[in-house]
């Protein structure tokens, strides 16, 4: 790996600061309140999720699950304090703050799974050379009783660790990025090509990677590699393998496509140890019958037995410990359909849930005042659950505020979903926070009604921004869900001219603008509605409050389009980042919905450095504003519905795309930018079956102590499917 001149790259934007956040994401009221039974329950549902995530290091990086395992030796033996005072003693000249650097670095790694941002899919590397980090590795007591135990994997990741050659900064495809989803021979083509054979043949590709062989001959095969525990095509005993007569090789367009299964194969199988041990804690025969479909899913890697299991999750209505786990999120495919793991473990905040119980009560009357006609929306809205929740654990790269799924299509359209929002990491926040790009009136307000603004802003998201709008389809029967005669395009006027078919999905439709796309919609519906008093009035929010919620809510909405700019790449034009490239898209749009309901000012920073100030008309917000987002949100669901990924691409690119004014904004984000916090989250041990909760402080090393107390210091099985998985990433 060749690694770049410090030249001409601004390495700030590749370490992270000193100074970022880390809060403790306290649950342990709400653990206390369990029985006995629960507490099992969580605990090995814990196990599950935290044995999985690691799973999320193969999806990042080469290098990444070589870090762990070094990392994992190094703190395992002694206290973070005794490495520090080893290391500051020895001959190298060390200081405190390089060590502090040190610290971060790891915490981060761990923050993030990984050493890539899980928010924005930047590489970090250590604040420190790479001789001082050497110093303090060599410094551990781990070092001194084998040396041989640390010195192996600090020489095989110590390089690409450190590299920022131009194709390791961020992850996608091209010659400017890196996925490890794929070989890295790999490019879009490649998986637009496999990806129509998987549609042929109604495979989903969530939980897979593709590699590509080319021989002599320069014939390719295509190995596409499902996760599971079962690694060969023999049909696993007991139960109905769904996957077993596809594991074989294919010919598709003269090309072989080889399917095999065992991904992760270790991995998943302690993950499926877990949940056989919480099935007896299991509170009800539903989710008996939920983890008895995951556990089969991870067996044979069926996405059809995953989606099972999901429906018995929906009908689980209300429960105490809540959970969700397994191949979900598709946000750091550059392709946009496979999945990264993700398992998480919460418990009910019944106060809150109280609140968000009155919002999906008043659903059906707040779903006919988003801008497109009846036929666009579902023929009946499926009541969801909708419940606030204290995360015990969050196995996965990065840990949301809300979260609304499955995310199978077939599921959310005829049978419902589930909304969750994580109350403590809503609430986990530091008052010094630096507000930036508002002005003093501004950010005095902003900085008091964030959160209940926020609060109100997620909600909304979660139930009626993923949870609205009809998708058209044809049946394998050739019938239509919709009335292909009367149902007019509300942009043309004219008939419906296109819909998804059999096999087709939101994801594979629209692939790589999918998650963006979908984030911006809900996004926008969450603005829209704030608007109505209803839905302010079940936050507890009147008069006067009420009106500045909606404020702040807008306000937010279109700073957090400025910050987006952080996450651009002007050198291939590219997002890093959903959420925040759909944030941006709203700012362009209410800047061009011009009356000066959105400006954006160049000034002198107090500082004497540029700096920017953005004001938002509150007068205009239900008027112009208003009219500008309805607008775009109709367009949005159309586009979608329609399954028109043609017009809905053309439509989100043209606000997506970043100027030359923007571009010298970007700089100035940049120049300005605040760390972005990251979480310690509690462990749970278990001894002579009673349950107990590990709590850590809210600092680096808690981040340390918190991972140690998880994982143990030497795993066979992450470093087997390291070493097996190198060839395929030659970047």
């Amino acid at each position: 790996m060749a690694t770049v001149s410090k030249e001409n790259l601004d390495l700030s934007q590749y370490t992270i600061s000193t100074n970022t956040t880390i809060n403790f994401l306290d649950c342990q009221n709400a653990f206390e309140g369990l029985t006995d039974e629960e507490k099992l329950y969580a605990h090995y549902l814990l196990k599950a999720s935290w044995e999985g995530s690691l799973i999320c290091l193969f999806q990042t990086s080469p290098e990444a699950p070589r870090i762990f395992q070094l990392f994992q030796k190094v703190f395992s033996f002694e206290e973070v304090s005794e490495i520090k005072e080893r290391a500051l003693k020895a001959e190298n000249g060390l200081t405190v703050e390089e060590f502090e650097c040190f610290l971060m670095y790891v915490a981060s790694f761990y923050g993030n799974i990984g050493n890539y941002k899980s928010f924005g899919d930047t590489k970090f590397i250590p604040a420190l050379s790479k001789e001082k980090f050497q110093a303090i590795i060599y410094a551990s007591k781990a070092y001194q009783d084998d040396p041989k135990a640390v010195e192996n994997p600090w020489q095989d990741c110590k390089d690409p660790m450190y590299s920022l050659g131009v194709k390791l900064r961020q992850l996608g495809f091209g010659d400017q990025a890196l996925s490890t989803y794929y070989s890295s021979n790999c490019d879009k083509s490649d998986a637009e090509f496999v990806q129509g054979f998987l549609k042929e043949k109604g495979i989903d590709a969530y939980n897979t990677r593709l590699f590509k062989e080319v021989d002599a001959d320069q014939r390719i095969t295509y190995n596409l590699r499902i996760a599971s525990v079962c690694t060969t095509a023999e049909p696993l005993n007991g139960v109905e393998d769904k996957m077993s007569s596809l594991i074989a090789s294919h010919e598709y367009k003269r090309c072989t496509i080889k399917i095999t299964r065992g991904d992760y194969s270790g991995l998943l199988k302690r993950v499926v140890e877990n949940l056989e041990k919480a099935v007896t804690y299991a509170s009800n025969e539903r989710e008996k019958s939920m983890l008895k479909s995951y556990i089969i899913s991870f067996n044979t890697g069926s996405i059809e037995d995953h989606k099972q299991g999901s429906r018995f999750w929906i009908r689980d209505k209300g429960p105490i410990v809540e959970t969700y786990i397994g191949f979900i999120e598709t946000y750091r495919d550059p392709f946009g359909v496979r999945a990264e793991y993700e398992g998480f473990v919460s418990i009910v905040n019944k106060a809150m849930s109280e609140k968000f119980g009155q919002l999906v009560a008043g659903a059906e009357k707040l779903l006919p005042c988003l801008p497109w006609p009846s036929s666009y929306e579902k023929d009946t809205f499926l009541r969801p659950d909708f419940t606030s929740l204290d995360v015990l654990g969050f196995g996965s790269s990065g840990i949301p505020a809300g979260i609304n799924i499955p995310n199978y299509d077939d599921i959310r359209q005829e049978e419902g979903f589930k909304n969750v929002s994580l109350g403590n990491v809503l609430s986990a926040h530091s008052a010094d926070q630096k507000i930036t790009f508002l002005d003093e009136q501004d950010a005095e307000i902003y900085a008091k009604l964030k959160a209940p603004s926020f609060e109100v802003q997620v909600g909304l998201h979660e139930l009626l921004g993923h949870g609205s709008g009809k998708l058209f389809m044809q049946k394998s029967d050739g019938t239509f869900n919709f009335d292909i005669e009367s149902v007019k395009h509300t942009e043309t006027g004219e008939k419906i001219q296109s819909w998804y078919t059999e096999g087709e999905n939101w994801y594979t439709k629209f692939a790589d603008i999918s998650s963006s796309y979908e984030e911006c919609r809900a996004e926008c519906v969450g603005i829209y509605l704030c608007l109505n008093q209803q839905v302010l009035s079940i936050f507890g929010h009147e008069g006067e409050m009420a009106n500045d919620i909606i404020y702040i809510n807008w306000l937010n909405m279109v700073r957090a389009g400025l910050l987006g700019l952080e996450f651009y790449t002007p050198e291939n034009n590219k997002w890093r980042q959903a959420h925040m490239q759909a944030r941006y898209v709203i700012l362009r749009v209410l800047l061009e919905a011009g009356q000066q309901l959105v400006k954006l000012e160049k000034i002198n920073g107090s500082d004497g450095q540029p700096d920017l100030i953005l004001t938002l008309d509150r007068s205009k917000i239900e008027c112009v504003g208003k009219l500008a987002i309805g607008d775009f949100l109709r367009k949005l669901q159309v586009y979608k519905s329609t399954a028109d990924y043609e017009g809905g691409k053309a439509l989100y690119d043209h606000y997506s795309k970043v100027e030359e004014e923007f571009l010298e904004y970007r700089k100035i984000v940049l120049a300005r930018k605040t760390p972005r916090r990251m979480f310690v989250q509690a462990n749970t041990r278990c001894q002579d079956n009673k349950v107990s909760m590990s709590t850590f402080s809210s600092n680096a090393e808690g981040m340390i102590k918190s991972f140690i107390s998880r994982f143990p210091r030497d795993d066979h099985v992450l470093e087997g499917l390291w070493r097996a998985d190198l060839p395929h990433h030659k970047y």
